[in-house]
């Protein structure tokens, strides 16, 4: 490969990277603009927090080689659904399925898949709600469609997905089995917990409404 080649192909990747990063900002932009419209509306944001990523051009490279693929920018984009990841953080299951439907009633983004291993979760436990969406990308010549993996999770799931990420790295994807049954029994307190949760903040807006028709509004003049 000579010095022209090897150029050309980085400038390629670049350009990839370009369109991924402008991808997440646009995903990112829609979501702020919905947790705001949902303030507006009913007084609440669904959202505690979003994180975003690229993944890594080792980590595609190994994943590329794991489906049998070699290591082209072809391959890349077509083989690998999430170079670009947003995780968006909610305080509630339910939170999870309005934002899933807010998304996807986007004009502009096409849902290629959708993943609920919330009601229906991994063996180990895991349970997040993921979505392959492509969302259009104007460039000044050209608009290219990039896809985005949106994983959506309570607070509860994103701390055990977290503890679950470390573990498995740390025993190299082998735990011992009696590690991966306490996991499993963690992520069905974490599933309890959630549900706890959820129906302590349906008491809590039952009881906010009854306040409101009974004339215990706080005045503030």
């Amino acid at each position: 490969m000579d010095v022209n080649e090897k150029y050309d192909q980085v400038e390629s990747w670049n350009e990839v990277l370009l369109v991924y990063r402008s991808a997440l900002k646009e995903i990112n932009t829609k979501l702020e603009i919905l947790n705001d419209e949902f303030q507006h509306v009913h007084r609440y944001n669904p959202i505690e927090h979003i994180k975003s990523r690229i993944k890594t051009s080792e980590s595609i490279v190994k994943k590329l080689k794991k489906k049998g693929y070699e290591s082209t920018i072809g391959n890349m984009v077509e083989h690998v659904d999430d170079i670009a990841g947003i995780r968006i953080i909610c305080s509630f299951t339910s939170d999870i399925y309005q934002i899933a439907e807010m998304l996807a009633n986007q004009t502009d983004i096409h849902v290629i898949s959708v993943k609920d291993y919330i009601k229906k979760p991994k063996a180990s436990g895991y349970k997040s709600y993921h979505m392959i969406v492509s969302v259009p990308i104007f460039l000044s010549d050209k608009t290219v469609n990039a896809k985005v993996e949106i994983q959506i999770r309570t607070v509860a799931m994103d701390f055990w997905a977290s503890l679950e990420h470390k573990i498995h790295y740390k025993f190299e994807g082998n735990a011992p089995e009696s590690i991966k049954a306490e996991l499993v029994e963690c992520a069905n307190m974490v599933s309890a917990l959630d549900e706890k949760m959820l129906q302590l903040n349906k008491e809590v807006q039952t009881y906010s409404i009854n306040q409101e028709s009974d004339g215990w509004v706080e005045f503030i003049p």
